[in-house]
């Protein structure tokens, strides 16, 4: 049997637990997909992950990640839609394809929806093997570590701005953490939209970079109050949607942001999951908030068109397989703007 290389674990806890070591290159059903994997990208979900965080058991040892790109190596009898040699993103959102919101095309509705490098082996080996359906053509133009950079975090942002915050042309969004992958993706989606976009961070710099990705006002929270900052940029108007993924620090001035009727949405916690909110608050403006998981595989079509000219992955640093772990203090300390990607092949 052939081996191949890979990152894992053998144990729960840190970065620091990870070792490189030779695994079988997993064997493929008729309908899923081999990929040689060039590159992938870091997630914070991996820290939840390997730090024993998420809510399911952890098969060890645990090769981890979700986002990739790389090339087609073999394809099951009844794959159609990519052949070997293909140039591929790998869509890391699973679900069991046959229940009705799977159906509907709301897989990440799906009591079984995962992000792949959770339960199943991921994307921090040579080789991964997916279901069909979660493999894309990679669009021409963008290099492997920027295509390495696009699952998760475009998914989630378009889902979030785009599918349930419903923008329109020229709506006023703030979106927390203009340094992440996601704020950097968030940015790029709103333009698209001719939305003014208002962006906070907590480095000087990165505000520099975000103005340049295209980002209107630029706040940063150490220095200023978001919540009047944004007030005086807006005259009192407040915005239309607000993005938060940073948790019980800011949960609060987001709603506060938001003018009567806006939508606020929510999927990181970084800064805890605890939140006290006065309800009144709430329905007084007639505020929505929703709560994001990723998002389904037919958004993926929608934001894949405009690859690579009106959204375009920001690559912070690329990192040799040995040097994972340098990537994930990178990720841990804060010091990035955008993605952090490790080249694989």
């Amino acid at each position: 049997m052939s081996k191949m290389k890979a990152l894992y674990y053998d144990k729960l806890g840190s970065y620091e637990n990870i070792r490189i070591g030779e695994f079988p290159v997993p064997e493929i059903d008729e309908d899923e997909v081999l990929v040689r994997i060039k590159a992938f990208s870091l997630n914070h979900l991996d820290i939840w992950v390997m730090e024993g965080k998420y809510p399911k058991d952890i098969p060890l040892p645990h090769i981890f990640a979700s986002d990739a790109s790389g090339i087609v190596e073999r394809v099951g009898k009844l794959v159609k839609n990519v052949k070997e040699g293909d140039e591929v993103i790998v869509y890391p959102g699973l679900s069991c394809g046959y229940c009705e919101k799977c159906i509907s095309g709301r897989d990440n509705e799906c009591k079984e929806y995962r992000p792949l490098g959770v339960i199943e082996d991921g994307v921090s080996a040579q080789y991964v093997k997916v279901p069909y359906q979660n493999v894309y053509k990679k669009p021409s133009g963008l290099s492997f570590e920027e295509a390495a950079g696009i699952g998760i975090t475009y998914t989630t942002m378009w889902h979030s701005l785009v599918t349930r915050g419903g923008i329109k042309q020229g709506d006023t969004i703030l979106i927390h953490g203009a340094g992440s992958g996601v704020g950097t993706a968030g940015i790029q989606i709103a333009k698209a939209f001719n939305a003014r976009v208002i962006t906070t961070a907590g480095d000087d710099w990165k505000l520099e970079k975000a103005k340049d990705l295209g980002a209107d006002h630029v706040i940063n929270y150490k220095k200023e109050d978001f919540v009047e900052k944004v007030k005086e940029i807006t005259d009192g108007q407040l915005c239309d949607i607000v993005v938060d993924h940073i948790g019980s620090s800011t949960f609060n001035g987001s709603l506060a942001c938001g003018k009567r009727g806006s939508k606020v949405i929510t999927f990181g916690t970084t800064t805890g999951a605890e939140v006290n909110i006065n309800l009144r608050y709430i329905f007084g403006k007639n505020q929505t908030i929703h709560g994001i998981y990723m998002g389904t595989k037919g958004e993926v079509f929608d934001y894949l068109r405009l690859f690579p000219d009106t959204l375009r992955t920001v690559v912070d640093s690329v990192f040799e397989l040995e040097d994972v772990k340098k990537a994930y203090e990178k990720l841990l300390s804060r010091q990035f703007f955008g993605k952090i990607v490790v080249r694989v092949d």
